[in-house]
């Protein structure tokens, strides 16, 4: 078992999402770094999508009831196990009875919001509509459907002792996307794209977008030059996914983010690329982001750029297995 000695807010347990189900109007849900989630489970030699805990506000500390071996990925929050300091993207091992401490990230090496804890066996939570994600729009999935709250305890499977311990180097530095000195995700134009001004098509791809603190799981508001339709654009309600960009009729854009609804009503003029949806889930509140046109071929090259990421993720930590093994 793992003991929460201390949620600041928000901490939930996330897989990578729970998908075929917009259609019953259930959200993706998931991790908001889905790279992350997914690197801390192949540290530990995990499925992918084996549920963790998502970090979005610290401190965080947990209590170790059972010797396990874990990781910490995401953002570069120093972290500390019984007092001892610890490597962010690198596998180690708690005996039970110790406290595992992650407080505020420091670092400029990459700006990030959200630490992932992922443990051996992950989260033993149960499976709801094919995922162990939080919905907390529904109040279900996750742990009783909500955010975390001090004294909770998560199953966890034990684990066996480490022979060695290792690591990874972050995406955000192996796969950096920066415009301008400002953080970058690329985007496509989305289908009310061409009802815009030109002025408003200008400066969607040339202004910083400041996020700001009306941001959560949900959406991501902006603030920004307002964007303006060349006429008055009135939709009926049609399905929407995450990384669409809407603009309400003050023409300050919102971002869906993993915990949107399936449907809505606002024009579309743009949509983060899926393989750059983890970039923006990282992005802090106050932060600025600019966004990169791309065509449909370059988002295609980017999802394989990240898929070529975790391919060798998984390489490295089964060369370092094979190498223990053998030792």
């Amino acid at each position: 078992m793992i003991e929460v000695v201390n949620a600041a807010s928000l901490a939930t347990v996330q897989d990578l999402g729970r998908y075929g189900a917009l259609n019953l109007g259930v959200g993706v849900s998931g991790a908001m770094d889905p790279m992350s989630l997914a690197a801390g489970n192949i540290l530990l030699g995990n499925e992918e999508n084996a549920a963790g805990i998502e970090i979005p506000v610290f401190p965080f500390s947990v209590k170790f009831r059972t010797a396990v071996n874990f990781t910490i990925t995401g953002a570069d929050a120093p972290a500390n196990l019984d007092g001892f300091a610890l490597l962010p993207w690198w596998l180690h091992r708690a005996e039970a009875g110790q406290t595992l401490t992650l407080t505020l990230p420091q670092s400029r090496r990459w700006r990030a919001s959200r630490a992932y804890l992922c443990v051996q066996g992950g989260i033993d939570v149960p499976m709801v509509l094919g995922s162990r994600s939080t919905q907390l729009r529904g109040a279900f999935g996750g742990f009783e459907g909500r955010p975390l709250r001090t004294g909770d305890c998560l199953p966890v499977k034990p684990s066996l002792a480490l022979n060695a311990a290792f690591g990874l180097v972050p995406p955000a530095l192996a796969l950096p996307l920066i415009c301008d000195g400002v953080p970058a995700v690329r985007v496509l134009p989305a289908a009310e794209y061409q009802d815009y001004t030109s002025e408003a098509q200008n400066a969607l791809w040339t202004c910083a977008w400041k996020i700001t603190p009306q941001s959560d799981r949900y959406g991501y508001r902006l603030a920004g030059d307002p964007l303006q339709p060349t006429h008055p654009l009135e939709l009926r309600s049609h399905g929407i996914v995450p990384g669409v960009i809407q603009v309400p009729h003050g023409g300050q854009p919102i971002i869906q983010m993993r915990d949107a609804q399936p449907s809505g009503g606002y024009p579309k003029i743009g949509t983060v690329i899926e393989a750059d949806l983890w970039r923006l889930g990282q992005a802090p509140i106050g932060s600025s982001v600019r966004f990169v046109r791309c065509t449909w071929d370059e988002a295609l090259d980017a999802a394989a750029d990240n898929t070529q990421w975790l391919y060798h993720a998984r390489r490295l930590v089964a060369l370092q297995t094979m190498r223990e093994r053998a030792a």
